[in-house]
């Protein structure tokens, strides 16, 4: 049975590729603003403003076509005929963010659902909002990403789960392997690949209103995704995220670059999740905030890790909080611990397993925490597409 672990049971590794410290004193760097970008970016002030002034906290579902908000989230049973379809798009394999710009290619992996379209063949231009998943240490869970994708997808969002492994065989098939030959960076070059083909591909798809999502060790991607030095590297273009979200991802590096792309956070964890630390996620959130991005950090009290994989409580894997990586202004990581550069999978190997403590943690489903989730959730998304309409 797979798990969510975010460190090799074998050699005790964690992940953490793409990571780095605060520095509001590092210059910024100059870099061209198109028509499209600008447009954006005022889509993405828009947002932090209607963030911080409270919009996610009073969220009626919204009755406009498309996109309906429910709560509670429609149940498995509603949700079961509702199929998807398996999708590929032009990627590549970054070790680190600083790899960007040559790296070998890929090609990304995933799985769309789409709404129901109530009879009509095609559904407006620009009208279909959307949501990238990356999943965790263990795979792509039925019990989680695809069946938030069905969920969302009935109430009328499109979604695609991406597998980043799957699309990564000829790298790394075992457990351990992945975690050191797969990054978090690779995951974000899929992630953003997505962003950039969906709407291209499929024009009912509105490029403003994507947010992505991940889960522990997507969790970290979709969090680190956030900062400039990331989405400039991996969307030279000017394609961005409308929010991030973070299920249970631990607070390994802060980044050294001070701005981030403007786009909303939410991050999500439970006080029983012996793989986050509160101070170092308060932290890396109040990174975020002088970033430019409105972040909400919620904890569940007594939630474990991973609430919403469908596996009943159990000790597993390795603990991580000892890991402390940086990631530079110009995209290399380091660990801050040995001072070595994360350059390749054999340094990473050497990283991971000196900073993992070697003892276990506790995971496990919670359906009442898995609902006050779906809220949680449900209402950053609401307020992000509410906010981007139009």
């Amino acid at each position: 049975m797979r798990h969510e672990s975010c460190v090799a049971v074998d050699l005790r590794v964690a992940a953490g590729a793409g990571i780095g410290p605060s520095s509001a004193s590092r210059p910024i760097r100059a870099h061209a603003v198109t028509a499209g970008a600008l447009r954006r970016r005022a889509r993405r002030m828009a947002l932090s403003i209607a963030f911080a002034a409270g919009l996610a906290a009073a969220s009626p579902a919204w009755a406009q076509e498309g996109w309906h908000l429910r709560d509670p989230w429609p149940t498995s049973a509603e949700v079961a005929d509702i199929g998807g379809v398996d999708v590929t798009f032009p990627s590549s394999n970054p070790f680190v963010p600083a790899d960007a710009g040559r790296a070998e290619p890929a090609t990304a992996l995933g799985r769309l659902y789409l709404p129901r379209r109530n009879g009509a063949r095609t559904a407006p231009p620009r009208s279909v909002p959307a949501v990238v998943m990356l999943h965790g240490a263990g795979g792509v869970l039925p019990a989680r990403e695809l069946t938030y994708a069905r969920q969302l997808a009935a109430m009328g969002a499109a979604a695609v789960v991406l597998d980043v492994f799957a699309a990564r065989r000829d790298r790394a098939r075992g457990f351990t392997e992945r975690l050191i030959e797969i990054t978090e960076t690779m995951a974000l070059a899929d992630a953003y690949a997505a962003l950039r083909h969906l709407p291209r591909r499929h024009p009912e798809i509105d490029p403003d209103r994507i947010v992505l999502v991940g889960f522990s060790y997507g969790a970290m991607a979709a969090m680190y995704g956030v900062w400039t030095t990331v989405a400039e590297r991996l969307a030279p273009g000017g394609e961005r995220f409308a929010g991030h979200v973070a299920f249970y991802g631990p607070c390994l590096a802060r980044f050294e670059e001070a701005r981030t792309t403007g786009a909303p956070v939410l991050m999500l964890y439970g006080t029983g999740d012996e793989l986050i630390d509160p101070d170092r996620c308060a932290e890396f959130a109040g990174d975020l905030r002088r970033g430019g991005s409105a972040t909400t950090v919620i904890a569940y009290p007594g939630a474990l890790h991973q609430w919403d994989g469908g596996t009943p409580p159990r000790a597993i894997g390795r603990l991580l909080g000892a890991c402390r990586l940086s990631v530079g202004a110009d995209g290399r990581v380091r660990d801050l611990r040995t001072g070595l550069p994360m350059t390749g999978p054999f340094l990473r190997r050497l990283i991971l397993a000196a900073c993992v403590e070697d003892r276990p943690y506790m995971m496990g489903a919670d359906e009442a925490v898995r609902a006050r989730s779906n809220r949680d959730l449900g209402r950053f998304l609401d307020m992000i597409f509410r906010a981007g309409k139009g």
